[in-house]
């Protein structure tokens, strides 16, 4: 409170100390009653902080070893030299900070959050994305980065689990951590065939490239997917993507599991890339209206388009059930795909699924079949998106689409 006028006594200025002290003690009970504290310590504005990573960015993108170490403490140093190393590896076409909060945590250090995002040259139309928490330490008027890590929930990155290895096929990056060259070559070949496959079967535009990243274990994967390993036991592969994205969506990754895929014969692996492949060409036209079971059966159907292979042969799991008698009521939900879960029923899910895309090309034709696919997809939300593709593209129901394929399941099954 400002003073009203100039004391006219000393005991009247010992008064207004008085009085001042008071209503000190009174404002320090208030900031107790009401949640507020002292102000925190101060700490590097956000510019100043994105300033120091933009640094950080070009020399990475210039191979400047100096200029990349220049912008981390000293002790982190050999940490970040291992880390320009690796990256090194990897044909970088940007990489780029955008910080989103700063936390002062101290005199003279900071925590940020920012939003790191890559491109792969001649692979990524737009950056792959991760969420980053860096710390800050200032020395002699100038901050450096001292820690780098994954933000809550977020992913790492194949580069901070080992040494990466890198082939580059005619139509595929594949970069492993703790494989083999043979092995990393071998999956380069599978990806360079699988996009041509996938090419004849998607006629709509896509990048026609893909990048597979192949880690050095199941606990691995689990990492680079943020979520854990053993949800993907058995799963020999998993695409990453924004459903639904644009040119300038999060890039793709087919992530491999390296001990289920390593299990596969020859046909199997390569089944998995086609399949894999798929997710990556239909991303743009897969969204929030397009259910599990047309993603996944659609991929699937893709994958064994040519190969010779009977209904049987491909739904084993599903042929059990027809023959004994229990047809499905309906095609599954999303639900019944969900990883983790009884192997039985993921697999007959997927059969399921790729039995509805598979009486789609059979019935109305392999065109129709991908005009299905983009319109459900282009359908503003799930409700009603099946319906309305149904009519307006194959002009049916979907009662009369559910008891079709359930007579396709009897006759290919039975």
């Amino acid at each position: 409170m400002a003073d009203r006028g100039r004391a006219g006594s000393s005991g009247a200025a010992r008064s207004g100390r008085a009085a001042r002290g008071a209503a000190g003690c009174l404002a320090a009970w208030l900031l107790v009653l009401t949640g507020c504290a002292a102000p925190a310590p101060d700490g590097p504005a956000r510019a100043e902080v994105q300033r120091l990573l933009d640094r950080r960015a070009e020399a990475l993108l210039e191979r400047d070893e100096a200029g990349y170490l220049a912008a981390v403490d000293p002790a982190l140093a050999p940490a970040a030299r291992t880390e320009f190393g690796r990256l090194a590896k990897i044909p970088l076409g940007g990489w780029s900070y955008r910080v989103t909060d700063v936390d002062p945590s101290g005199a003279g250090r900071a925590v940020a959050e920012a939003e790191l995002g890559y491109r792969i040259e001649g692979y990524d139309s737009g950056p792959a994305t991760t969420r980053r928490i860096l710390e800050l330490a200032e020395r002699d008027g100038r901050w450096y980065v001292t820690g780098d890590r994954a933000a809550e929930g977020a992913p790492e990155q194949l580069w901070q689990q080992g040494e990466v290895g890198a082939v580059t096929g005619r139509r595929s990056l594949v970069l492993g951590v703790g494989q083999p060259p043979e092995r990393l070559r071998e999956i380069a070949d599978a990806a360079d065939r699988a996009v041509p496959a996938v090419g004849a079967a998607w006629p709509s535009p896509w990048a026609g490239r893909i990048v597979v990243l192949v880690p050095a274990s199941l606990d691995a994967m689990g990492r680079l997917l943020g979520a854990p390993a053993a949800s993907y036991r058995g799963i020999a592969a998993v695409t990453t993507g924004e459903a639904g994205g644009g040119p300038a969506a999060p890039a793709d990754r087919v992530i491999v599991n390296p001990e289920a895929y390593g299990v596969l014969g020859g046909f199997g692996r390569q089944f998995v890339l086609t399949h894999e492949t798929t997710h990556v060409a239909t991303r743009g036209q897969t969204t929030a209206a397009t259910p599990v079971w047309l993603s996944e059966g659609f991929a699937d159907w893709v994958a064994h388009r040519g190969s010779g292979r009977t209904p049987a042969e491909v739904a084993p799991e599903l042929a059990r059930e027809v023959r004994s008698g229990r047809l499905p009521a309906a095609l599954p939900d999303d639900g019944a795909f969900a990883f983790g879960g009884d192997a039985a029923t993921l697999a007959r899910a997927y059969e399921g699924g790729w039995l509805a895309c598979a009486l789609i090309a059979d019935r109305w034709g392999e065109a129709e079949l991908t005009a299905f696919y983009r319109a459900v997809g282009a359908h503003p939300g799930r409700e009603g998106a099946v319906e309305k593709a149904l009519a307006d593209v194959l002009g049916t129901t979907p009662e009369e689409f559910t008891a079709r394929w359930r007579t396709h399941l009897r006759e290919r099954l039975g």
